[in-house]
């Protein structure tokens, strides 16, 4: 269920710390003379040239290719009225946040203070050029239609009405899973709308699109059934929709009909209406914030119902943030003049797609834990769905392109797809090279939870994206028990279970001759051996298996003691640690070592610089190490600050051409201004993207201290120095951080011999 929102938690939200919900930040440098010379005079100058001698380039060198205008006036704002441009401005400044947040759109909300139609369409003529697209916001109906018309007519960028368009994308994304669902024909299909404004003549029109028979269609207003020969309450938009039919009210107008969509107020629909639809009705109640008829009413009266609404907190929400932030995105990114009929049914189809796709944990999660599959009560995708982006922007791109109304087609639709993710998650774009490399030559990689819903959702996306061969241990019975009930289809998966595996004596005999000088007689290696992670190790240990990933449902210390003894180091001067990359807004960032040697020594310290330092270049990243400590260069002699120094000369030894230096603090390293003007000496300039750690405990403080208040995203740990390809999991890790780390550890026994 979701939460109540009370009006003083509202008021503290809005007015706390700054008031209003935005602020501008700029995203290029201001802190030194010289960059003011550069954003400022004299050096704006040149791109002002630059633009005055083609008008083109200010795509080039201003924000107009990625700012979008939310224009108002305030005569429809929600479902609280006429209420002004100023009492309408939090709705705008809520919408440039919903822009930033799901697509990275900049947006500047303005408000236009006129009822008159040309007024505003005047007002916004003279701002477009300052824009890459409009979005009209909250304008009433017949005003809003006439306003987007002539705007389309008089600009280069594409102007949209969220409140006709989007509630019609999305609601029709919803309606063509409906009706695949209840198994009906389109075509059809008896269609009843409540609610005869923008939204609803604009949901009318793209069902029409989507192959909804005009004269299937009953449109009702405040006056009743829009019908032949009726002059109350019409105007140009409403006449479309005038039916010769003998209903005349609401209730008349539901009496075997297969759809309700409610585009007007509480309380419109009574369960007696309800009751008298078609087989399997579909019903979109999206009046705010309370629908036509309560969801729970309306099915305790029809169980074959399938019903969504505008609410957050029953199945099926038609929210319009699934539309408009990522049509905006693909339309900006091909910088196509409008946003087109085309344009606007790929993103219907894209979204009725996605719906049908398995849903990652992270939505789970975000949506109370609860599991969703494509059925009566998700027909919709989430709007916390991170996939949006990737699926519907590109859909909207591609048809602009398809129609010739882009002015920088996209050839690569691939690369495209991972330059999106990258602007949410920045961690996706380094994350393609892993998946790359690993396709071309996935390995087996043992699970020993095979039995966890987790690992298995995993293993399904690791075939599915042909990632790595996933291995199985567990009961094969209870494993199908879980597939069942998570509707997998793990086809040829092997499934091994220890105990009852032709391999479980032969390794028995290896684990004893192993750690036989370690107290390991027979019967204690067949109870050490009956342990799916100790069974897991020998397979890889044995050349039965290329990897192993394990620790989702133990402790860290649980999965690397037996690594350790089973198949430790790579040799017997190399250091076993782990690696941390951490996302932020700029770049990544690499931390060792953050798993493994508690206090290491000089040479340890040595080691873990020089085996981050290569797995940073098997990214195709030039590495350049900060070897941290408390102070810098000298300033504080003492036995910590020393240690760090010799292992910074060890490592030169072993790599000297490697750009590393130390011992230095974390601003040292981070800053360029700080290192020019105090250490012009160092091989680093403020421009580390590798920090060595002088201790374990530093190095966990510091990663975690990046990931929960700076809002970085930290992957990993990914184990180095192994002798052969392990990795372990944190602990009941998502199911995209374990598909992550199994990339990670194919790519390692892809290249295991370069120490990857």
């Amino acid at each position: 269920m979701g939460s109540t929102i009370r009006k003083k938690d509202a008021l503290d939200y809005h007015s706390r710390w700054r008031p209003g919900k935005v602020e501008v930040v700029p995203c290029k440098p201001c802190v030194t003379q010289h960059d003011l010379s550069l954003a400022y005079t004299p050096g704006v100058a040149q791109p002002c040239l630059e633009i005055a001698a083609n008008p083109g380039d200010v795509y080039a060198y201003t924000t107009k290719g990625n700012l979008v205008a939310v224009v108002s006036n305030g005569t429809a704002v929600l479902g609280l009225g006429d209420i002004g441009p100023a009492a309408g401005k939090p709705v705008m400044e809520g919408k440039g946040v919903l822009f930033k947040r799901f697509a990275d759109v900049d947006v500047f909300d303005i408000e236009v203070d006129s009822k008159d139609p040309d007024e505003v369409v005047n007002v916004v003529r003279a701002i477009a050029p300052t824009f890459g697209g409009i979005n009209l916001e909250d304008i009433k109906a017949p005003e809003c239609f006439y306003i987007e018309e002539k705007l389309k007519g008089m600009l280069d960028i594409p102007v949209f009405h969220d409140d006709q368009h989007g509630t019609a994308i999305i609601s029709a994304a919803g309606l063509l899973n409906a009706v695949e669902i209840v198994g009906k024909d389109i075509s059809k299909l008896t269609v009843v709308i409540c609610g005869a404004g923008a939204a609803g003549i604009a949901c009318a029109n793209h069902y029409i699109s989507c192959g909804v028979k005009l004269e299937n269609i009953l449109m009702c207003d405040t006056k009743g059934v829009i019908h032949e020969g009726r002059s109350d309450g019409m105007n140009p938009y409403k006449k479309k929709f005038s039916r010769a039919t003998q209903a005349r009210t609401l209730a008349d107008a539901m009496e075997g009909a297969d759809v309700f969509l409610g585009l007007s107020v509480k309380g419109m629909v009574t369960p007696a209406m309800v009751a008298s639809m078609a087989r399997d009705p579909i019903i979109f109640a999206m009046a705010n914030p309370d629908p036509e008829i309560g969801y729970d009413e309306a099915k305790a009266v029809r169980k074959d119902l399938i019903m969504a609404t505008g609410r957050s907190d029953f199945p099926n929400q038609v929210n319009n943030v699934l539309g408009f932030p990522f049509i905006f995105r693909g339309a900006l990114d091909v910088r196509s003049r409008v946003i087109s009929e085309g344009m606007k049914m790929a993103a219907t189809r894209a979204l009725a797609a996605l719906a049908r796709e398995e849903v990652p944990d992270a939505v789970v999660k975000a949506y109370g834990g609860q599991r969703l599959h494509f059925g009566r009560d998700y027909v919709i995708p989430k709007p916390f769905d991170h996939r949006v982006l990737t699926w519907e922007a590109p859909a909207v791109a591609k048809a602009a392109c398809d129609e010739g109304l882009a002015a920088l087609p996209i050839e690569d639709w691939d690369e495209y797809r991972w330059r999106l993710e990258r602007r949410i998650h920045p961690f996706s774009y380094a994350m393609r090279k892993v998946f790359t490399i690993a396709k071309q030559d996935p390995k087996r990689i043992v699970f020993p939870e095979g039995e966890s819903p987790k690992i298995l959702r995993a293993a399904q996306r690791l075939i599915d994206e042909h990632l790595a061969t996933p291995v199985l241990l567990g009961r094969p019975d209870r494993i199908a028990e879980v597939m069942k009930a998570e509707e997998l289809e793990l086809h040829g998966v092997e499934v091994i279970d220890p105990v009852y595996s032709p391999l479980f004596e032969q390794f028995v005999h290896a684990y004893k001759s192993r750690r036989e000088r370690n107290g390991v007689t027979d019967s204690v290696a067949r109870i050490a051996m009956r342990s799916p992670v100790n069974f897991g190790l020998m397979m890889v240990q044995q050349g039965q298996a290329d990897g192993v990933v394990a620790g989702l449902t133990m402790s860290y210390a649980e999965t690397m003691r037996p690594a350790l003894k089973i198949v430790g180091p790579r040799g017997p001067n190399t250091c076993v640690m782990g690696l941390y990359m951490v996302l932020l807004k700029d770049g990544i960032r690499f931390f060792a070592d953050t798993t493994v040697t508690i206090d290491p020594t000089p040479e340890d310290l040595a080691c873990i610089a020089v085996q981050t330092a290569r797995f940073v270049k098997s990214f195709g990243i030039v590495p350049k190490v900060a070897m941290l400590s408390f102070a810098s260069f000298g300033a504080s002699p003492s036995p910590q600050t020393c240690k760090v120094r010799k292992a910074m000369e060890l490592a030169r030894v072993h790599e000297p051409e490697l750009a590393i230096d130390g011992e230095m603090q974390v601003d040292v390293a981070c800053d360029p201004d700080i290192a020019r003007e105090s250490y012009p000496f160092s091989r680093i300039r403020g421009d580390a993207n590798v920090f060595v750690f002088p201790s374990l405990e530093s190095a966990n403080i510091g990663y975690k201290l990046l990931g929960r208040m700076a809002g970085a995203t930290v992957i990993g740990p990914v184990l180095l120095g192994m002798a052969a390809p392990v990795n372990v999991l944190a602990h009941n890790c998502d199911v995209e951080s374990i598909v992550d780390l199994t990339a990670f550890t194919v790519l390692k026994a892809q290249h295991k011999e370069h120490d990857l």
